[in-house]
């Protein structure tokens, strides 16, 4: 008899797991409250990385392992991130088979373009519309799956909490968003893949669906929180409606040039500062740059110097996307910017394989902790989804154990917290979390949580003692009174644990290569 899959979130991580799924001859339920269409994934812009090497650079998924272990700045599994760095170029060609349109460089080599953190030429690349392309072939794909009946699609339905067995996942309830109907829905495992906390913060550059409240819950019923306070500011980013508006890394990996004005001319100050890779240093540390400059100084993006067709080849969606919402011609003005909260390398606590330390219980994506450690490269996003989709998925077909559903326990429904208690965490997190923080803030921060209820203040809280209790500077996390890194305390991952009363920090060491 064949499993039942659960999946929770229909992005790229989504996708890419129930395909395995399916694959692997495995019965897939998946759930999400939109359409794939609005997931997260769409909004990716600069690409996917690759070690193709079709720019004769003598590169190789040894050398994008190395740079992306050197951004992680040492906290990601390095066996994870050898696994995805070798199946990447696999990957790419397996998408092309897929339909999707990558920029292509001669008859058949897929096009690369610079990204920073790496010094070669690895991101392939649809125009400025990446994910768009990768998520409408998956869509397709997946689609292709359900009418063969073996994906079952549950739309505008919300995850509400899990069924267990003791520690022993044996499903999850969902709730109807159209009728209100809440359904228990069983399973042999349950992969969650439901994005980035991005509603701890609000105003950020992500999906205003990826609220957190999935993670949130699982952190109340014990499941670990892991580097919650690795958050990255991508360094170019624009106040547009309520939230923050990416400028793509891809504009400097063509050309684009940071800037402010110094005695009324122009001062490329990361060119300057950090000559061999300029404007595509790490986004740790460009962020970091851009926000310091930004207290005596605007801090622009200038994009005139790239040829018109660069610009209608490869940056065609990102000079649209100005146009109509800026109101800016990329062409003609540079883009004044500010470093925006864009991704969570921390979240859920996942081994290799995808496991969290409940039984039958998974998580891919940007929802779980793997592959970016302290700082996540660009371009590893969409390869960390697609990737981790699939490693989720294979253990959950190969290795969830068959149980006795009866025996879940009562369901605890969790508490809800009231639209104004959110929105001061939002200002709490936003003011305490921000490129650089010191404890003073925390400390304010923890004790306005502490009074706040329901599982996102809860979450928080999480995330607030974990930047407290790491009391060094590494990667996104920059704490201005201890600027220094600390191999020896904090060569670690920070392990935030709930046990139905209070938060425990501990610091696990990361696994050593095999």
């Amino acid at each position: 008899m064949s499993k039942t899959i659960v999946i929770i979130g229909a992005g790229l991580a989504g996708l890419s797991a129930a395909l395995q799924a399916a694959e692997n001859g495995c019965n897939v339920k998946l759930v999400s409250s939109l359409p794939s269409e609005r997931a997260q994934s769409v909004m990716a812009e600069g690409g996917i990385n690759a070690a193709l090497n079709t720019k004769d650079e003598n590169d190789s998924p040894e050398e994008h392992f190395t740079d992306t272990i050197k951004a992680a700045c040492g906290l990601a599994d390095p066996n994870a991130v050898w696994g995805m760095t070798q199946a990447a170029p696999e990957l790419v060609h397996w998408l092309l088979k897929l339909g999707v349109k990558f920029n292509m460089s001669g008859y058949d080599d897929v096009d690369l373009r610079n990204f920073g953190g790496q010094k070669k030429k690895r991101t392939a690349f649809a125009q400025s519309d990446t994910g768009k392309q990768i998520m409408t072939a998956m869509i397709d794909a997946v689609r292709r799956k359900e009418a063969s009946g073996m994906v079952e699609r549950f739309s505008h339905h919300s995850f509400l909490t899990l069924r267990l067995c003791g520690n022993i996942c044996c499903g999850c309830v969902i709730r109807d968003e159209y009728s209100q109907e809440t359904v228990e829905l069983p399973g042999d495992a349950v992969i969650v893949a439901t994005g980035g906390m991005h509603g701890l913060f609000g105003n950020t550059t992500g999906s205003l669906s990826n609220t957190g409240e999935v993670t949130a819950e699982l952190f109340r019923l014990g499941v670990p929180l892991a580097n919650g306070e690795m958050i990255q500011y991508h360094p170019t980013t624009v106040e547009c409606g309520g939230k923050r508006m990416l400028i793509s890394e891809a504009a400097r990996g063509e050309g684009g040039r940071l800037f402010a004005l110094r005695n009324n001319q122009p001062w490329y100050f990361m060119e300057e500062k950090y000559p061999e890779l300029g404007n595509l240093m790490p986004r740790d540390i460009t962020a970091r740059e851009i926000w310091k400059v930004s207290h005596e100084s605007e801090v622009f993006l200038d994009m005139t110097e790239i040829s018109e067709e660069i610009i209608s080849n490869k940056l065609s969606g990102l000079a649209d996307d100005c146009m109509t919402y800026l109101h800016k011609d990329i062409r003609k003005e540079p883009v004044s910017v500010l470093p925006g909260i864009h991704y969570f390398m921390g979240g859920i606590l996942v081994d290799e394989q995808h496991r969290t330390p409940i039984q039958n219980l998974y998580a891919a994506g940007e929802c779980c902790a793997q592959y970016h450690g302290a700082n996540r490269l660009g371009g590893n996003s969409l390869l960390g989804a697609l990737y981790g989709g699939r490693v989720a998925a294979k253990s959950a077909c190969e290795q969830a154990d068959v149980v006795d559903l009866s025996c879940a326990t009562q369901i605890d429904f969790p508490p809800t917290s009231q639209i104004s208690e959110i929105k001061q965490l939002n200002k709490v997190m936003q003011d305490t979390m921000g490129v650089v923080r010191n404890e003073n803030t925390l400390l304010n921060g923890i004790q306005t949580v502490q009074a706040l209820t329901g599982n996102l203040p809860l979450l928080g809280m999480a995330v607030l003692k974990s930047a407290l209790a790491r009391k060094e500077s590494r990667g996104a996390h920059w704490r201005e009174d201890y600027p220094k890194n600390n191999d020896d305390d904090y060569l670690k991952t920070t392990v935030a644990r709930f046990d139905g009363k209070q938060i425990q920090i501990s610091f696990v060491p990361v696994p050593e290569r095999r």
